[in-house]
C-alpha cells in the first residue's frame, strides 16, 4: 500500500488544519530545495527523520545483456536516503 502525493497533501492539510493549496505549495518548495541543494552536493538532514545526500559512482565496465559485449559505464551521481532514529522507531512498532 502506498500513499500518493494528493493523499499526502490531503492528510497533512487535515492534520495541520490548513488548506490543501497551502500544503501543496510547501511541498513544492521543500522538494525544490531538496533538488537544488542535493544537486550542488550539499547534504540535507532532518534530525531523527532522514538525511538526503548525493553520492558519486565511479566509472565501471558493464555488460550488454543482449549481446554479452563489454561496455564502459561513465561515472555519475546518485542520491542516498538514510532513515533517522525516529523514523526507524516508528517503523519497528507493530
Amino acid at each position: 500500500m502506498a500513499i500518493n502525493r494528493s493523499e499526502l497533501v490531503a492528510a497533512v492539510a487535515e492534520k495541520a488544519g490548513t488548506s490543501q493549496t497551502a500544503v501543496n505549495g510547501v511541498l513544492d518548495a521543500v522538494f525544490d530545495i531538496f533538488a537544488t541543494s542535493v544537486s550542488k552536493g550539499e547534504k540535507i538532514t532532518i534530525p531523527g527523520w532522514l538525511a538526503v545526500e548525493r553520492t558519486d559512482r565511479a566509472a565501471r565496465t558493464g555488460r550488454n545483456p543482449q549481446t554479452g559485449e563489454s561496455i564502459q559505464i561513465p561515472a555519475g551521481h546518485s542520491v542516498k536516503l538514510t532513515a533517522g532514529s525516529k523514523l526507524k522507531a516508528a517503523v519497528s512498532k507493530k
